[in-house]
């Protein structure tokens, strides 16, 4: 993935935090995602470092959603 496509799916994916936290009415913790210093506007630092900080951030979000589907119950 080019380091343009890495910045735009970091900007797509702090926009569906944005939308979840609104969605679910609380704040996430993304204290990991926010150690790293990297948003979607931080177009002058590296690949590697917007490569962490999506790795970051998609994690938080997958965690997140993934309390919220309901384990399905043996017949």
């Amino acid at each position: 993935m080019k380091k343009q496509e890495l910045i735009h799916l970091h900007g797509l994916l702090v926009e569906i935090k944005t939308r979840y936290e609104m969605q679910n009415d609380r704040a996430l913790d993304c204290t990991d995602y926010e150690a790293t210093g990297v948003y979607p506007t931080s177009i002058h630092r590296s690949k590697t470092d917007h490569q962490e900080a999506v790795f970051k951030l998609s994690e938080k979000l997958t965690e997140e959603m993934e309390e919220e589907i309901p384990t399905p119950t043996p017949s």
